[in-house]
């Protein structure tokens, strides 16, 4: 049986294409190319189907959660604040995963960030 080998894109609609790409560039470091080509850093990456009456995406609007990995949970939130960005002020901790955090883009997707235990 062939596998997939990995997360190959993320897609998702803006009214501002261009403004929501600088707000993932200027804010969460997000360098992709002028084709959206991003070189991430190697990692575990996590596919999980949530409930459908979920509230841990925030809006039942949203129908999925782009989750990045980040070295230092802190200092992300604390870079996100500084620039004015729209931060949960929960954290949660999970013993033997990790600690989430969570901010809100411009167009109001909930986007966990997760530093991995």
């Amino acid at each position: 049986m062939e596998r997939v080998l990995g997360i190959g894109g993320y897609f998702m609609r803006a009214a501002d294409p261009a403004a929501l790409g600088a707000w993932y560039r200027d804010c969460l470091g997000l360098d992709a190319d002028g084709h959206g080509l991003w070189q991430q850093d190697p990692g575990p990456t996590v596919f999980a189907p949530f409930d459908a009456e979920t509230d841990y995406f925030g809006s039942r609007t949203q129908q999925t959660m782009l989750n990045f990995r980040v070295r230092d949970l802190d200092a992300m939130l604390a870079q996100l604040r500084a620039k004015g960005a729209d931060v949960d002020p929960r954290t949660q901790d999970m013993e033997g995963v990790g600690r989430f955090g969570w901010v809100t883009d411009p167009e109001g997707n909930r986007v966990e960030l997760w530093q991995p235990a």
